[in-house]
């Protein structure tokens, strides 16, 4: 069956075999070359997200991750500390061991990167559940009847946009997705199927392992215990401005400034400048210096990011605890189309476990594990 055979102003969302047939032949890289823009905004309001015991699924994880290791044609790092390529796996055809190796890998490499992927948007819904309750942005753009799915499409040729991104600065692109959340995401599946030609519209990720171990030791123990507040006020303004409508409320959070990854039992800065707007208990210039210096760390450490070209059809996985990213837009202006879909499963509310220790100090531990 051609994908797209069911028109979805056609569908009756709540018959499960009418829903179940569009997923299954729903191919947003075909729908967008044909179609342009698709995303819909409905004028719904969602209730407050709910708390939830979230069960990660890296616990259940071969450390050795033979898995995937033994099924990979090959694995790449791109660097020493963050970003990883794996050739020769589909994740369309994922066994559920490979599933929970993947939570481990990516926790431990922060992002991941699976080229050439016949996965659509059925069975990315399906792997994402497996990883937790996936997250339905408040603002941005679905394809119809799939809440699910945030569509990764700007349309920058709209007057509305160009002046909200006239003000913007490269650097305030990076940020932990809706870490503004109670129990923000964890795991984050980005499929990008179209570009805007041979170069543009890059993706850089940076750790936030190494970015607390590249801290002194006194800004580790002054940072350790404190909490930030997270704010969802971006994308309050972001539907001002749009007009699109709010569908959930944006909530204000505290979340702690060092938190524990709760799979590798690593330290992670866990502030953005996307989201992050105040130290808790600080005087608003106390907080405003703490925060740009670490903004400015994490920003210029070029030493523990990773730029990654994207190729069509590849999927990104990363873990929105322990990185941040910033998405490059420097093919505003042409006429070329970026286009992707995100998937994003919730994780645990942050945490900080006092007796955690920091990625190197577990790397040199378990090198010298093997050395006797």
């Amino acid at each position: 069956m051609p994908p797209n055979v069911v028109d979805p102003e056609t569908i009756d969302p709540k018959n499960p075999e009418q829903l179940s047939e569009y997923l299954e032949n729903l191919d947003l890289k075909q729908v967008v070359r044909e179609k342009g823009s698709y995303q819909v905004y409905p004028e719904v309001y969602y209730p407050p997200l709910q708390p939830y015991e979230h069960k990660d699924a890296g616990h259940l994880a071969d450390p050795k991750l033979a898995s995937i290791y033994d099924n990979a044609e090959k694995i790449q790092d791109l660097t020493p500390h963050i970003g990883t390529e794996v050739h020769g796996i589909q994740l369309s055809n994922l066994t559920e061991q490979q599933k929970n190796d993947l939570a481990l890998l990516v926790a431990r490499r922060g992002v991941v990167f699976f080229k050439d992927q016949d996965i659509r948007v059925k069975k990315s819904l399906e792997l994402g559940r497996h990883y937790g309750p996936l997250h339905i942005h408040n603002v941005g753009g679905h394809p119809p009847h799939v809440n699910e799915v945030l569509i990764l499409h700007i349309e920058h040729e709209k007057p509305q946009i160009r002046e909200r991104l006239s003000y913007r600065s490269p650097g305030d692109g990076w940020h932990s997705d809706v870490s503004y959340e109670l129990q923000p995401g964890g795991l984050a599946f980005l499929k990008i199927d179209t570009l805007p030609g041979e170069a543009g519209g890059d993706t850089l990720w940076a750790s936030g392992y190494e970015a607390y171990d590249r801290l002194s030791p006194a800004w580790k123990t002054f940072l350790e215990g404190l909490e930030a507040i997270h704010s969802g006020d971006v994308h309050r303004e972001t539907a001002r401005v749009t007009g699109q409508p709010l569908r959930r409320e944006a909530p204000d959070n505290a979340h702690p400034v060092i938190r524990t990854h709760p799979v590798t039992g690593w330290k992670s800065l866990f502030v953005n400048r996307g989201f992050t707007r105040k130290i808790v208990g600080f005087t608003r210039r106390e907080s405003d210096a703490v925060l740009n210096f670490l903004f400015d760390h994490i920003e210029t450490g070029i030493d523990f990011q990773v730029r990654f070209k994207w190729t069509e059809d590849t999927v990104a996985v990363w873990d929105n605890r322990v990185t941040y990213h910033n998405p490059v837009y420097d093919y505003f202006g042409g006429k070329g189309l970026r286009h992707g879909y995100r998937v994003s499963p919730s994780a645990e509310r942050p945490y900080f476990d006092p007796k955690s220790k920091s990625r190197r100090e577990a790397l040199a531990e378990e090198a010298e594990k093997h050395k006797a």
